[in-house]
């Protein structure tokens, strides 16, 4: 799927994927025919970048691990320099199904970055507990600063246009959580606008979960941290 005036990049951050990439990369291309899909292989100890490489994608590699933020900061550089004009950040796990970027895409007309948001009526995906609460709690601040509903802050499935590529190919956090958090905080009081779309979200096709549901709570309540350094910076 190509729109007859832009140019769509798939930015797929991957660390030891090398299980699932491949049926991942082919899903992508076979429901968005036209749509280029680029590999940031974040210094994986698998053969991950060879079998994306087989699989059809495009692939660049880190000397070793920095977490999605240095991934996608590269991801963005790559984009901007290549003209691309819509950009979409999907995992390599499988669990982003593609059948919903062309409604990511369609919110763009209203939005600079569109969200794809996993706690909006659509699809069985929950979170329970301590997890929830404090997801939710994320998500009520930064929809006041978005002023607009905001459920799912920390989805890894976004849709930038133009100008937020080159927002994000000058400026992207590497630290920790920081691609998450910070990135919705800075670009809404930088001026650019924020939506969501509901989307489904889908079991792992492979490999194993960086996150236990201990990690994932340890996660979030440090996204709190992440959030108020978000919001004290100038």
């Amino acid at each position: 799927m190509r729109t007859p005036s832009n140019r769509v990049l798939i930015i797929m951050p991957a660390w030891n994927e090398a299980e699932a990439i491949s049926a991942v990369i082919k899903e992508i291309h076979a429901e968005l025919p036209g749509v280029d899909v680029l590999v940031v292989d974040d210094g994986s100890g698998d053969n991950t970048a060879a079998v994306a490489g087989a699989a059809g994608a495009s692939v660049l590699r880190l000397p070793y691990n920095l977490g999605v933020g240095g991934a996608m900061r590269l991801g963005y550089r790559y984009a901007r320099d290549n003209g691309y004009d819509i950009t979409i950040q999907v995992d390599a796990d499988g669990q982003h199904d593609p059948r919903f970027v062309p409604e990511l895409i369609a919110g763009l007309e209203h939005a600079d970055l569109i969200i794809g948001a996993r706690f909006a009526g659509v699809g069985a995906y929950q979170a329970r507990g301590p997890r929830r609460w404090a997801m939710g709690m994320l998500g009520m601040v930064i929809s006041r600063l978005a002023r607009t509903k905001l459920t799912d802050t920390t989805s890894g499935l976004r849709c930038s246009n133009r100008k937020m590529i080159e927002y994000f190919a000058d400026w992207y956090p590497v630290e920790y959580l920081g691609d998450t958090i910070e990135t919705l905080v800075r670009a809404i009081r930088d001026g650019h606008t924020v939506r969501q779309v509901p989307v489904e979200m889908r079991p792992r096709q492979g490999g194993v979960p960086s996150h236990s549901p201990l990690k994932a709570t340890v996660y979030l309540g440090r996204a709190f941290v992440i959030l108020l350094l978000a919001l004290i910076r100038r």
